[in-house]
């Protein structure tokens, strides 16, 4: 697991990201980033493209400063998860819109994911994920 630097838990808003992140964080000792509480930290709730790319910035700047770390969010752009570089990616694919139109009108499905969950079992996936990369 040592190449492993971060994963990043992805998908619609209400699609479990959180749920997931907290867990998988907890199983391996890694730091959690959430998006919401980044964008709560730098009181940035700015949603246009260019918000959107300078939270992913953001996530990455603030990832690399660990060795290992869970971090959730929308990122609806393959833009937005080719700067997070992460090494795992997990789509939580378990919610087909959510409250948020203009972002669900943005989301792209990623064409490579490591995980693609389609239920919400985030005791299943912790598993499943951590049985995989250890």
């Amino acid at each position: 697991m040592s190449r492993i630097r971060t994963i990043a838990i992805i998908g619609l808003s209400g699609s479990g990201k959180t749920t997931l992140a907290k867990a998988l964080a907890k199983e391996l000792n890694a730091k959690h980033l959430n998006a919401d509480e980044i964008r709560h930290e730098y009181n940035d709730w700015d949603f246009s493209e260019a918000g959107r790319l300078r939270q992913a910035h953001r996530i990455k700047n603030l990832s690399d400063k660990h060795d290992l770390v869970v971090c959730d969010f929308i990122a609806p752009k393959a833009i937005h998860r080719h700067i997070v570089d992460a090494n795992i990616l997990v789509w939580m694919d378990t919610v087909k819109e959510s409250q948020y139109k203009d972002t669900d009108s943005l989301f792209e499905p990623p064409n490579q994911y490591n995980f693609r969950i389609t239920e919400k079992n985030a005791d299943k996936y912790v598993k499943i994920i951590c049985n995989s990369i250890r």
